[in-house]
C-alpha cells in the first residue's frame, strides 16, 4: 500500500470521532457513517476501530467505502472509482493518506476497503498525532470513473500492396488536372491525381501529384485508412528519374495526399526527352481505424 502525507483536507467526506476509546468499552465493533454524495452516487464510510477480524484486520484500524442503495446496480450495473482514505495528524496539521486505488462496486460487492489500514499501536500513539484527547478525524475521497464511450479500433492489414502504372504518351497535352484509372488496394479504390503544369499554388513551376482515395465518401465517421505509397516518374524506357514516398492517414475529410511540388517543370522536361512518361504508384494499405461501437 502506497502512503504519504498532504496538507489538503479530503474532498468528499470527513468523519470526526470524539471519545474514540468508548468503541471498545461499549463493545462497538464498527461504525457506519451517514450517506454522502460523490461522483453522482451515494456512499457511506465504514470504520472498524479495533480491526475487522473477519478479514484479518486484528490489531489494525480497518476502513471501507460502501455504495449506498441498490439503484446503481440494477440490470447488472457497476461503479468504478478511485478511492483514497486519510486520517488527520492533529499535531503536524497534515493528512496521512493511502494513495488512491481503483475499486469496482457491483451488486455482489457493494463495499471496498483496507482491512489493515493502520496498526492500532501506531494510531493510538499520542506522538503520531492521529488520536489526540481521544479524538480523531478520518476522511475519504471518491473519484468515479465514467466512460465517455469514446474509443477506436485499429485493424492492421497484412501486406495489402499493389503497383499501378499510368502510361502517358504526351504529358504536355494533358489538361490542368488529370486522373489515372481507378485501381483497388486493401478493399479500397484509389487513383493518381496529376497536375501536369502544377496545382493552383505551383502553376507553371512544378509538377503536382497526389494519391486520391476514391471511395472516401463511403468511410464511416471517424474511420481512417493508413497507407504507405511511393510515386516514381519513369521515361518510356522504364528508367526512374524522380521518386517520393510517404505514409499518411486518409479519411472522408482528408481524401488525398501527395506533393504539390513533386518536381520542377524544367527538371521534368529534361528527364522526359520525348514528352512521354510512366507514373508508377506503389500503394500499401497498412491498416484502418474505426470508432468503437
Amino acid at each position: 500500500m502506497l502512503t504519504g502525507f498532504r496538507d489538503v483536507a479530503p474532498a468528499h467526506f470527513v468523519l470526526k470521532i470524539k471519545s474514540f476509546s468508548l468503541f471498545e468499552k461499549n463493545n462497538m465493533e464498527k461504525y457506519e457513517s451517514g450517506e454522502f454524495e460523490a461522483g453522482g452516487y451515494k456512499w457511506k464510510l465504514i470504520l472498524y476501530p479495533n480491526g475487522d477480524n473477519r478479514r484479518n484486520g486484528e490489531d489494525y484500524v480497518s476502513i471501507y467505502l460502501a455504495a449506498s442503495g441498490t439503484s446503481p446496480f440494477q440490470l447488472g450495473g457497476e461503479i468504478h472509482a478511485t478511492v483514497r482514505f486519510s486520517v488527520y495528524d492533529q499535531i503536524r496539521d497534515r493528512y496521512f493518506i493511502e494513495q488512491g486505488r481503483v475499486a469496482r462496486f457491483h451488486e455482489l460487492k457493494t463495499e471496498w476497503g483496507v482491512p489493515r489500514y493502520m496498526l492500532l499501536k501506531t494510531f493510538t500513539d499520542p506522538s503520531n498525532g492521529y488520536l489526540v484527547d481521544d479524538t480523531c478525524v478520518f476522511g475519504v475521497e471518491v473519484f468515479v470513473i465514467k466512460s465517455s464511450g469514446v474509443g477506436e479500433c485499429l485493424t492492421l492489414k497484412e501486406s495489402a500492396s499493389y503497383t499501378h502504372e499510368w502510361k502517358i504518351s504526351r504529358l504536355s497535352s494533358l489538361g490542368i488536372q488529370s486522373f489515372s484509372d481507378v485501381f483497388t488496394v486493401g478493399d479500397h479504390k484509389w487513383k493518381v491525381l496529376l497536375y501536369p503544369k502544377g496545382d493552383l499554388a505551383n502553376r507553371g513551376q512544378s509538377l503536382s501529384m497526389f494519391l486520391d482515395l476514391v471511395d472516401a465518401d463511403k468511410l464511416a465517421s471517424g474511420q481512417k485508412v493508413n497507407t504507405r505509397f511511393t510515386f516514381r516518374l519513369k521515361d518510356r524506357n522504364n528508367v526512374v528519374h524522380l521518386q517520393a514516398a510517404c505514409t499518411v492517414w486518409l479519411s472522408s475529410s482528408i481524401t488525398d495526399w501527395g506533393w504539390p511540388a513533386f518536381a520542377p517543370l524544367k527538371t521534368v522536361q529534361d528527364c522526359l526527352k520525348d514528352d512521354s512518361c510512366v507514373i508508377e504508384a506503389k500503394v500499401t494499405v497498412l491498416g484502418t481505424i474505426s470508432k468503437l461501437p
